[in-house]
């Protein structure tokens, strides 16, 4: 493995979260900080590295379309950013952190299919994106998400997604991350 080469892509990554972060994910909450607030409810739940760094990038693909709370398309139109992400990582990291991140809006599909009581807990953000991000899913669509080699550590970072959305909650900075995602990327050796 490349060592500064690695330091180097961790680096250019967390700078980009940092500059791009600071727009709001709604309004209450910084697309940074909510990405902050799932890492750390990962690390409080003794996730491994992997899961930590999925959580803290499960919404990439939100700064890398440019979404944000003062566009008109945000969360009324689907761009993805699941899909975006997780491509967009996909070089870097192995599938452990990025298929997560790629079902994660499936995972919140699922949970509102299979729990009407989740469905009552989104926040109103998360009930206008699910209107179109598919809604609830079929009977098949559900068996084949369970299926899925992903499915629990998807469902757990959905969950770290919800609960992260807390006003005014003091979070590590995002360097305290840089050993952990320095850790999750793929062997280039």
């Amino acid at each position: 493995m490349n060592v500064p080469d690695n330091q180097q892509k961790v680096e250019r990554l967390l700078n980009f979260m940092f500059e791009k972060g600071l727009s709001f994910y709604d309004e209450v909450v910084t697309q940074l900080d909510h990405a902050l607030q799932a890492a750390e409810l990962a690390k409080k739940s003794n996730a491994d590295n992997h899961l930590i760094t999925s959580a803290l990038l499960h919404d990439l693909g939100h700064l890398l379309l440019n979404e944000h709370n003062t566009q008109d398309h945000f969360l009324v139109e689907d761009l993805n950013h699941e899909e975006i992400g997780a491509t967009s990582m996909a070089p870097f990291f192995p599938p452990i952190v990025t298929e997560p991140i790629r079902l994660h809006v499936d995972a919140k599909r699922y949970l509102c299919t299979v729990d009407q009581d989740y469905h009552n807990s989104l926040s109103q953000a998360s009930k206008n994106s699910f209107q179109v991000q598919g809604q609830y899913m079929s009977t098949k669509e559900v068996k084949f998400f369970e299926q899925n080699v992903h499915f629990e550590a998807a469902v757990q970072v959905r969950r770290w997604d919800d609960l992260a959305k807390a006003k005014d909650v003091t979070v590590a900075p995002l360097n305290t991350y840089q050993t952990c995602v320095s850790q999750s990327l793929l062997s280039t050796s």
